[in-house]
Formats: structure tokens, sequence, C-alpha cells
């Protein structure tokens, strides 16, 4: 197929929030054409009754056992779900996009440490890891893609310069601390993530042991000492890392590292203590968009450097990352159905 030609898809898992943002994506997108979109609880029920902003979509939720044979097929399920089902999932679809973490990783080894092990270990070789700034070379042609977490993304996407610059060897102290907004619970978050209970935290849910430090580490060869915050926003994820290199560096390096990792991709933007009300990256300003902000600061006086990240996790984070990973794939203009720039000024993201 040609970057010209239209794809079928499908969506499985659509009426969760990443759902709704894929098939968000998905409609507007220049290349696709979503023919199914399943749900378990909202079987028979239109995409536009589960997600408004979608009542212009003519689609009805259908069970997903009845999948048909598609082009692209978009997996948004819980963990566990899509390796339980993707001999089947191959059988319908000639790409798979899993949004789960079933594919991030790939030993069962490290699935038997950070997760409940794995059912079928043979499939982890073969996947390709959505992110293209870290990823693009080895997506081209991919039949089962895997879209990163949310919070895992904030922080690759953080840290990654430094390394690329050689400024970071392995072997350093990095502290990093993520907030991230209540939709990362999912549309079943439960108590937790209930109104009442979520305005006005600040609340460490995972203080250690997170399970996105596995791809972190996968994925930059660093480890890190990793903590999350849930907080008082809905969408939206942000790092903040705190990196003392073995060597000096200037803010000129720094500059020169940021500048040579992302000035020629198209969803990177450097935000580094300029002028303005934003002079850092922010979750507000990326809310609903494919757009990662990065940006740091020097202290000197102990030689930290402290760098900042910040994502829309149901988009960079998921779906829109899913999508970017999928056009590389198909190749599809890289930028296809996510040129959304965001909105200012806007409410709580």
């Amino acid at each position: 197929m040609t970057a010209g030609e239209t794809y079928t898809a499908a969506v499985v898992g659509g009426s969760g929030f990443t759902g709704g943002e894929l098939l968000r994506l998905l409609y507007q997108h220049p290349n696709f054409d979503v023919v199914q979109a399943t749900s378990r609880s909202k079987e028979r029920k239109t995409v536009g009754h589960v997600h408004p902003n979608l009542r212009e979509m003519d689609l009805r939720f259908t069970s997903p056992e009845d999948l048909e044979s598609v082009d692209v097929l978009f997996a948004a399920t819980p963990h566990g779900v899509s390796m339980q089902q993707i001999d089947e999932f191959q059988d319908a679809a000639g790409t798979v996009v899993d949004l789960s973490a079933d594919f991030r990783l790939n030993s069962e080894e490290q699935y038997d440490e950070w997760y409940d092990g794995h059912d079928c270990p043979e499939y982890l070789e073969k996947s390709e890891y959505a992110l293209p700034e870290i990823n693009r070379e080895s997506l081209p042609g991919a039949d089962l893609i895997a879209s990163g977490g949310c919070n895992a993304t904030a922080t690759i996407l953080g840290l990654k310069p430094l390394l690329d610059a050689g400024h970071l060897s392995g072997d350093e102290q990095i502290v990093v601390d993520v907030k991230v907004g209540s939709s990362e619970g999912g549309a079943g978050g439960g108590d937790a993530s209930s109104h009442p209970e979520r305005s006005g935290i600040v609340r460490p849910y995972a203080p250690t042991g997170h399970r996105h430090e596995a791809e972190i580490e996968e994925f930059l060869g660093v480890s890190v000492s990793f903590t999350v915050h849930a907080v008082d926003m809905v969408r939206g994820a942000s790092a903040t890392c705190h990196v003392f290199p073995d060597a000096p560096v200037s803010k000129g390096d720094l500059w020169k590292a940021y500048r040579g990792s992302y000035a020629d991709e198209p969803f990177m933007r450097t935000v580094a203590g300029g002028g303005g009300v934003y002079r850092y990256p922010e979750p507000k300003a990326v809310a609903g968009t494919n757009y990662g902000e990065v940006g740091f600061e020097l202290d000197p006086g102990n030689r930290r450097v402290v760098v900042f990240s910040a994502i829309d996790n149901m988009m960079k984070g998921s779906a829109g990352q899913a999508v970017h990973g999928a056009n590389v794939a198909l190749g599809l203009e890289e930028t296809a159905g996510l040129e959304f720039t965001g909105l200012h000024p806007v409410g709580a993201p």
C-alpha cells in the first residue's frame, strides 16, 4: 500500500478513555476507515452514547467475540487481555497495535519480575515499541506494535537527550518524580479516582517499584529511583528528573543535547526557562495533543541537572503514540491524524 491508500481499522475496548481517544484520532485520520469498535459493557450502544465528542460518528459497539477482518486492529484493553487473545487479533488484522503493557518488554523474565508472568512469551521478540523518537528505524513493516506506558514515555523523552549526548553513562544517580492525571486509572478507576476522593490531592500511589521502571531501564539502559503521584488534574503526565552527571555540563551543552535529539522530531518541543508564564514543560499546554515538551535547568552548585517533561497521558502516552507508531509502520505521513496543536487558554486538563 502507499501513503495515499485507506486502511480499515478496528478498536477493541473502544468504550474506555484511551479507546475513545483512538476513535477520535482514527475518525479524523485521512488514511483510516474505522469499521468496528468493540465493548462488552456497551454492546449495541452508539459510540456517541459513550463518547459525546463523537456523536457524529455513525458506529455502534459490537461484541469483542465478533471481530471483523481489518487491516489494522488497535487493542485498548486492560493488561493481560491481549496476551491471551493475540492469535485471534492477528488472525483478524495484518497489523496489531496494543496499548496495554502486554508486549512492551522483551523477555519473559521481565514479566515474571514486574508483572504476573506472560502467557505467550514467544511474541515478545516480535513486537516493536511504538515510540518513534526512540524506535523509528524498527517500526516500518512491523505487524505487532506495543504502545508505551505514559509515565515511562514522559521519563524516557526527558532523559534521552542526555544519553544521546554522552552526559549519562548509566551509573549516575537519577531520581524521577512523576505527577499524573486521573484518566491514567481508566474509565473504571474505582474509589480512588472518584471526584470527592481525587479533588485537591497530591497522592503518592507508587512510591517505589512502579512497573514503568522496567520500560525506562530497557529502552534507556539506566536505572532510576522512581515515584509517581496522583494529582488533581484529568489529563497529563509531568516528570521531573534530578540527574547528577559524573562530569560537569554547561547550559550550552544541554541546549546542544536537546536540540540534537529533537530538532527534527515533529512532535517534540524544547521549553527551557524562556519568557512568559509557561517557562517549562506543562501538561496543560499539550492537553489533547500528541506533543511532548521537554526542558531543563542547571544547578551548577551541586552539578545537578533538573529535567522536565510533559505529555498528555492519553495521547503521547497512549493513543497518540499508538497512531504515530502505526503511521510509521505503514509508511504513512508521520503527522497524519495528529496535527492538533492544542488550545490556550483552557481549563484544567
